[in-house]
């Protein structure tokens, strides 16, 4: 038995992680997620001045996406049991195209909220997925150095897609950004084609064999997995910060003069870049409990320190710690949460996963921007602080109470 288990690890390790399809699909997500970044930064400065809205208003803009992709996730991991993961993908990409490029026409409020219901619908489609699909084709003993790569794709869009979107905004105008939101996701469908001719085979090869996959849809459900709940509720914390910067940072840097804000997220993107492939494997060798807490920490930190930023020089340390904590825990977490699927659960994972990020995004958009509304974009921020130090401690607790169990579990053998 051990000799079997020590030969599964052995060929899992050497089976190669960067294959034709790993690198199209993640080439594919990071052009989903950059063209989202670049406009998602610039709508709620484009609101306020077009349509002259208040913060709440404008803060709309994206909680009724983040929202309308919540739901389109969990309509989309069920019609995956029924309908070919492909031809959902190409309507959920062309659905974003489209509403994409139509923002710039729209006339009212209310139509450009109904655009951003389309293209969450559209997004959510796509954003489930894209990540399902290379989820099962990474090995299980390199899970967290997989996600770790495929999930620097998203890292990288957020972080420098909101810098260019704040720039192209200023410098050429909504319209402008638009179209090179729709060029960003039209570019999707070609490189998305290569990626389609061995794709198919691979979830077969590593998780079923062929005789289960073809047994009735209803008997495949997965069953739902109460585990994943808690990193869900950690990656909500995360992302109401997330929802503070990408909502409200053009115009706290108005409010702060501070004139290429926009900065924020190309200094954040270095250390996102440089502490992503670290991460993965300190997971895979230490646990989530390594990972989550010191980057809770640098977080928790970089808020603060954006709480009392006025100059330049400040913040740059608040990216850059940002960057770091940032970086660390998103794949830490979607890899957790897979870690502890099965393999015919890696869609409810990964849907639970984009679900808690969307609806983090969504909640702090509108709590974010009520605080901001009442004090100003300083307290704001300390209270964006406050969620990611109640991350670190419900971070510690479910690492304490996790070790006693392991202790206890342990005891009782040792007893026997």
């Amino acid at each position: 038995m051990l000799i079997g288990d020590d030969k599964v690890q052995q060929e899992q390790q050497q089976t190669p992680l960067w294959t034709r399809q790993f690198i199209a699909l993640t080439t594919c997500f990071f052009l989903l997620f950059l063209s989202l970044q670049m406009l998602l930064s610039s709508f709620p400065a484009y609101v306020k001045d077009e349509f002259h809205t208040g913060n709440i208003q404008a803060s709309l803009v994206t909680s009724v996406f983040a929202l309308a992709a919540i739901i389109s996730r969990f309509a989309t991991a069920a019609l995956m049991q029924c309908v070919s993961r492909m031809k959902l993908l190409l309507a959920g990409l062309i659905v974003a195209a489209v509403t994409t490029a139509l923002y710039s026409a729209a006339s009212s409020f209310a139509t450009l909220l109904s655009l951003r219901i389309g293209y969450g619908i559209g997004f959510g489609m796509a954003s489930t997925i894209l990540p399902t699909l290379v989820s099962r084709i990474i090995p299980l003993r390199r899970m967290g150095e997989g996600i770790g790569y495929f999930g620097l794709s998203t890292s990288l869009a957020m972080s420098i897609g909101p810098s260019i979107g704040l720039n192209v905004m200023k410098q050429a105008g909504f319209l402008q950004l638009t179209m090179i939101g729709l060029i960003t996701s039209l570019v999707i469908f070609p490189v998305l084609w290569l990626s389609r001719a061995k794709r198919e085979q691979a979830p077969v090869e590593q998780t079923k064999p062929i005789r289960q996959v073809v047994l009735p849809i209803a008997s495949a459900k997965p069953e739902f997995n109460l585990r994943l709940l808690f990193p869900a509720l950690l990656n909500v914390f995360l992302s109401i910060t997330y929802s503070g910067l990408l909502s409200f940072l053009a115009l706290f840097g108005d409010y702060v003069d501070i004139k290429q804000v926009g900065l924020f997220f190309m200094f954040n993107a270095v250390t996102i870049i440089l502490v992503r492939p670290f991460s993965g494997r300190i997971f895979d060798r230490f646990g989530h409990a390594v990972v989550l807490i010191p980057a809770g920490l640098f977080v928790t930190a970089s808020m603060a320190v954006l709480s009392i930023t006025h100059a330049m020089p400040m913040l740059i340390v608040s990216a850059l710690l940002y960057g770091v904590g940032f970086g660390a825990i998103q794949p830490t977490i979607q890899a957790w949460m897979l870690r502890i699927s099965k393999p015919e659960q890696y869609g409810m994972a990964n849907s639970m996963f984009y679900n808690s990020t969307d609806f983090g995004v969504a909640l702090g958009a509108i709590l974010l921007g009520a605080i901001s509304t009442v004090t100003n974009y300083s307290v704001m921020y300390r209270y964006s602080a406050g969620v990611m130090a109640v991350f670190v401690l419900f971070g510690a607790l479910q690492h304490f109470m996790a070790t006693r169990r392991v202790k206890r579990s342990n005891d009782i053998v040792l007893g026997s």
